[in-house]
Order: structure tokens, then C-alpha cells, then sequence
């Protein structure tokens, strides 16, 4: 009897904190930071696994480091390597991009970005990009030496590399508003904004320390008493799970995530380390608006009507794409309403020509080897349904200084971390008296972990037990 073929499976390496598919305690997700400082970046990461699950295809993060030592291993384990990129050109990602280009230029196998951006103002002025620039074009001419071509956020970006001389330029979006394939469904649930009207407000320690988000979340915050904001960065999860004042986010007291902030004390704070929770839990809202185009992408994706408060190039040139309504922070009323952005929000531009820029993406795939869910597999089925049987953490909430029973179970992993890291920093101090290990003293890690939990557990630990002694 003649053996039955069996088609090899395509192994595609993406560059994500995380696989959709592992669920980490909140305590796990922060210390090994999997949201890559933003939990933005695991929206559309989540969005391009999904994606790309397409028959006979296995598709596996390998985390957000890039060393150019794995290049080997990558090589003889994968068929792609695919990276999903936001906001990459920018000075304080230099260094980063030169070592995911380290990594790439020694890779024999396909390598295709998903959706990178240069980040500006909102004049386009790529001027602060000129110091970087040999950089910019080490990364693409890498990248374009091994895919068919580019895939860019916006017209910004794409004018910027077409300036360089490059012309395997493809504007494609960002594959997060993809996660749902041809089907983009947003739609007003109430006539009008009022009083009683859920509304999240997302926004940046910028934008609210230094373009006057801080003063339209004051107003609305006053206004509408089911307010709830959603942050996004490591630190503000830190800050809810821990209290832990130690970044320098710290200093922007008028970010809700602070524990100063009215809403902190209110409990009308939430950050997401799993983009499913985050989604499921913006159904619910009748509107989202703010500065942080993921967290209103997440509204978009739930149905929920959102509007973006664009504060730089990044933001300005995806809204353009996409028809996502908009607003330029430089030219905001002083007297803004969230029920007069509702109000002015059209989202048929938005929904009537996904179809067009889904097929745009897709076409963008297939030219550089790759299938994808929609067009060739289950249409994300087998995801949707494995994510349904997975229990994600709920949204971080702030927790309540007085109760210490609720402290004490939000630092025993800490506590747990503290005890094990001095045990092994001891058993390395033996080793090393005793001749039997060239390694430091201290565990490579080890030290930073066991100083920040140190830190963080003991002053806000001693505070909640006075608190509760009174």
C-alpha cells in the first residue's frame, strides 16, 4: 500500500512578548514584561499569529529580544521569520532596531515586517529622524534582501522610505485591525452620550503631561461618572498591581494610573496584559476616545464606537488609512465633550472599505510567501476556539491601600520571588568561595529582581499595615 503524503508543516518565527495561547499571572506578565513596555504591541501581535495560522502552518513567538546568536537556531528550525513593527523609526528605539538588524542580516530565511512606522509630529517633519537614518537603512535594506517588499504603517512612513531611495515600499496598515479578517462591524448602540454612558479613556504620559489630555479627563471625569480610564505602559501596571512609584512615569500625577488620582482611588483604572480580556471587556462601553491608538484599535475590534486623539505621525497617518475618526490634539476646543466626538464620528469610511484594505494586506502576504486564516484556512476558528478555553487574568485593578488582606495576596509572588532569588544568590556565594563556579556572585538578573522586590514590597507593605491598624 503506497504511504500517504504528508505536506511538512511551514514554521513561522514572530517576534512577539508572548503566544496568544500563554496565559501568565499578572505578577509573571510584569516581571518579564511580555506587553514590551506597552500592551499595544500585543494587540497587533496577537492579531498577526492569528492571522497567519493558515493549514500546515505553525506559528511561534520567540519573544522580543533579538540576538543575533540565535540566527543559527532560526535558521535551521524556521521557514519565516515574520516581525510585526509599530512605531520602530524613532531615536529611543535605535538601539533595539540595530539589534533585531544584527540578527536579521545573518538569517537565510525569509524575513517580513508587518505594518513598521516612523515616528514624528504631526507635520511630518522627518527631521529628528536624520541622526538615525544610516541605521533606518542598514534594517531595511537587510529586511528588503530578504522579502519581496516593505510592509509600513501610513503615508508618512512610506514618503520617508521612498525619500531614502527605496521602492519596495507597501503601505498595509496594521495588522490589528485584521484580527477579525474581512469583518469589521462598528455601529452606534445609543443615540447620544448622557450621564449614564460607559466611556473608557485611553491616553500617554505625554499626552497628558504636556498636550492637555490631563485637563480633558479632569472634565469628563466630573462629568460622567462611569468613566473608566485604560493605560497601557508597564510602569502604570506596576503602579495599579504594586503601587510601584520607582519609574519615572511616576512624576505625572495627573495620569489616572497614579495612586493620587482621583480615579485610581475610584477604582475607574484598568491596564490588560492579554488583549482578549482587554477586547471582551470593551464591549460593554458605549464609547472609547484618547490618545493611544491600540486602545482605541481594542474598542474597534469589540464593535464599540472610538475616536483617536492623535497626538504625533504615528497615530495621524493610521487613522488616515483606516478612516478611524480623528482628531489632532493641536487643535482640540478648550471645552472638549466626549458626546460631541460621538456625535461627529462616522465610521462608514471605516467599515466600508475594510473588505479593500483586508484584501491589500492579504495581497501584501502572499507576495512574500505567506498564506493566511481568512483566505486559505478556517478563518480563525481553531484560534477563536482555543482562546475560549483558555482563563486569562482579568484587567489589573487598583488595589485598596487598606486592605491588607488584598496587599498580601498581591505581593506574595513577590515575596515567593524574594525568598528563592536571595537562595540562589547564597548557594552562588558558596560556589564561588569554594572555587567550584567562575560565575559572579550574583545570578545574572538576580539582583535587579531582588532590589525592585525589595523596594517594592517593603514601603507600600509597612503603609497598608498602619492603615489597617487604625
Amino acid at each position: 500500500m503506497p504511504q500517504k503524503t504528508v505536506r511538512p508543516t511551514k514554521r513561522i518565527l514572530i517576534r512577539s512578548g508572548k503566544s496568544p495561547y500563554d496565559v501568565v499571572s499578572v505578577e509573571e506578565a510584569l516581571h518579564r514584561d511580555v506587553i514590551a513596555t506597552n500592551a499595544g504591541n500585543l494587540i497587533f501581535s496577537d492579531a498577526a499569529h492569528k492571522i497567519l495560522q493558515a493549514p500546515g502552518t505553525e506559528v511561534v513567538s520567540n519573544g522580543i529580544q533579538a540576538h543575533a546568536a540565535a540566527a543559527g537556531r532560526i535558521n535551521e528550525e524556521y521557514d519565516v521569520f515574520v516581525v510585526p513593527l509599530a512605531n520602530a523609526f524613532r531615536p529611543s528605539f535605535e538601539a533595539g532596531l540595530q539589534r533585531l538588524t544584527r540578527l536579521i542580516s545573518r538569517l537565510r530565511i525569509p524575513v517580513v515586517v508587518l505594518g513598521i512606522g516612523a515616528q514624528a509630529g504631526l507635520n511630518y517633519n522627518a527631521a529628528r529622524l536624520k541622526p538615525m537614518e544610516q541605521t533606518v537603512r542598514a534594517f531595511v535594506s537587510a529586511v528588503l534582501d530578504r522579502s519581496a517588499s516593505i510592509g509600513v504603517r501610513g503615508e508618512f512612513t512610506e514618503k520617508y522610505l521612498k525619500d531614502l531611495g527605496y521602492r519596495d515600499v507597501e503601505v498595509i496598515g496594521c495588522p490589528s485591525l485584521f484580527l477579525h479578517g474581512k469583518e469589521l462591524a462598528v455601529h452606534k448602540r445609543v443615540a447620544e452620550l448622557t450621564a449614564d454612558s460607559r466611556i473608557a479613556v485611553n491616553g500617554s504620559h505625554n499626552a497628558v503631561q504636556k498636550q492637555g489630555l490631563d485637563k480633558v479627563i479632569a472634565r469628563t471625569h466630573a462629568r460622567y461618572p462611569n468613566l473608566r480610564f485604560i493605560g497601557q505602559n508597564l510602569s502604570d501596571a506596576r503602579q495599579l498591581h504594586w503601587r510601584d512609584l520607582s519609574d519615572p512615569n511616576a512624576a505625572v500625577t495627573a495620569m489616572p494610573t497614579h495612586p493620587d488620582h482621583p480615579m485610581y482611588r475610584e477604582d475607574k483604572v484598568r491596564v490588560y496584559v492579554d488583549p482578549v480580556t482587554w477586547i471582551d471587556d470593551l464591549r460593554a462601553f458605549d464609547f472609547s476616545f484618547g490618545s493611544r491608538i491600540h486602545g482605541n484599535i481594542a474598542a474597534l475590534l469589540a464593535g464599540t464606537p472610538a475616536t483617536v486623539l492623535c497626538g504625533d505621525s504615528r497615530t495621524l497617518e493610521l487613522c488616515r488609512y483606516f478612516d478611524i475618526p480623528h482628531h489632532r490634539m493641536d487643535r482640540l476646543p478648550d471645552d472638549l465633550d466626549p458626546a460631541r466626538l460621538y456625535a461627529e464620528a462616522d465610521f462608514t469610511a471605516l467599515t466600508g472599505g475594510h473588505l479593500e484594505r483586508f484584501e491589500r494586506f492579504t495581497a501584501f502576504l502572499e507576495r512574500n510567501g505567506l498564506e493566511n486564516t481568512f483566505t486559505h484556512g478556517d478563518a480563525g476558528a481553531a484560534f477563536e476556539a482555543r482562546m475560549r478555553s483558555l482563563s486569562f487574568p482579568p484587567g489589573i485593578r487598583p488595589w485598596n491601600e487598606t486592605d491588607v488582606a488584598s496587599l498580601a495576596s498581591r505581593f506574595g509572588w513577590l515575596n515567593s520571588r524574594v525568598t528563592e532569588l536571595s537562595t540562589e544568590n547564597e548557594r552562588l556565594k558558596r560556589e564561588l568561595k569554594r572555587g567550584e563556579s567562575g560565575r559572579p556572585a550574583t545570578a545574572a538578573g538576580t539582583t535587579s529582581v531582588y532590589r525592585k522586590a525589595r523596594r517594592v514590597v517593603g514601603r507600600p507593605l509597612r503603609r497598608a499595615l498602619r492603615s489597617g491598624r487604625q
